[in-house]
């Protein structure tokens, strides 16, 4: 949709066209407000969802930035941004079969981001700071070029990839499920520990620090799992509170284990290149996985997805 296309949608009840104010001699930015639904259109610029509102898209094309202002949501399915995507405090960002060429950045006290299916950027999840919300990232096959950091709530991805970094300080939990890791995976200080189960890992795996426990492949007490991961590097456990199980891995270095509460269990079924350091033990028997938490919380983005959509149909056509 061409510049004097965009104009004409002034007139609508729900969307605006807007120039921001630019300095003397420079160009202004065309910036088009989503309140309501809208289809297979290209809008040239940045998009905006007003605080507070809802923004619906289906096949949308955006040539340059998206921000989804504080209480707003913003559903995409099948869409193309070329820019990046942030998403502030109480907002939430909800992407299916969509690509977005920059970075996604939830700011503090954001509600989340889901994606399925879907391409992206790096992915930030920002530390909640003062704001009382504690977001969410949970990521269905979808692919991240780059890193992908949070520092706050729950983190999950599951048949996706990320090409560098995976990164949580400070999350509620951060799980792995056949997901390839290009780069690093360090978890540190997650509230309910982090679960790695059916995937790869070709940097070191960090875990420090952790509460609820450490649960790597099957037979855990987090969470239901498959099979065990590869990591192509060390994996270092360690001031872990709460039950610590490798399972069925492959590890293409050293298993280091460094006071942990109670010692971690290592099952027979593990294949280590380079042994195993610190504290451990055998399995006495199978542990009974409790995953109601980690279920229960991803009801969270299905609940605010419908309310979402529900809004954005009752606001209109907005594109």
């Amino acid at each position: 949709m061409r510049r004097q296309t965009a104009a004409a949608l002034v007139a609508s009840a729900v969307t605006i066209v807007s120039l921001v104010s630019a300095a003397p001699g420079a160009s202004a930015d065309l910036v088009t407000h989503c309140v309501g639904t809208g289809g297979a259109v290209t809008v040239p610029g940045d998009l905006l969802v007003p605080a507070g509102e809802s923004c619906s898209l289906d096949g949308t094309t955006v040539t340059g930035n998206v921000r989804v202002a504080a209480g707003a949501d913003l559903i995409v399915s099948g869409g193309h941004f070329n820019g990046e995507v942030r998403v502030m405090a109480d907002g939430y960002f909800d992407a299916t079969d969509t690509e977005v060429a920059g970075q996604v950045v939830l700011a503090a006290g954001g509600f989340g981001i889901f994606a399925s299916g879907s391409q992206s950027g790096r992915i930030v999840v920002q530390p909640k700071g003062t704001a009382t919300q504690e977001g969410f990232l949970f990521l269905e096959n979808t692919a991240v070029t780059g890193s992908l950091t949070s520092s706050v709530g729950e983190v999950s991805v599951t048949g996706g990839s990320v090409t560098g970094n995976v990164s949580t300080d400070g999350a509620f939990y951060t799980d792995l499920n056949d997901t390839f890791v290009d780069g690093t995976l360090t978890v540190l200080n997650n509230t309910t520990g982090s679960v790695v189960c059916g995937s790869a890992i070709q940097g070191k795996a960090t875990f420090t620090g952790n509460l609820g426990g450490i649960q790597l492949g099957p037979n855990g007490s987090l969470d239901g799992c498959a099979s065990g991961s590869f990591f192509g590097r060390d994996v270092a456990i360690s001031s872990t509170t709460g039950a610590v199980r490798v399972d069925d891995n492959i590890i293409n270095g050293q298993l280091q284990f460094t006071a942990n509460t109670p010692i971690a269990t290592v099952a027979p079924t593990n294949r280590i290149r380079n042994g195993i350091t610190g504290d451990h033990q055998p399995p006495a028997d199978s542990a009974r996985a409790a995953a109601s938490e980690r279920t229960a919380s991803e009801a969270r983005a299905e609940e605010r997805r419908a309310t979402a959509t529900q809004s954005a149909t009752a606001a209109g056509r907005a594109l």
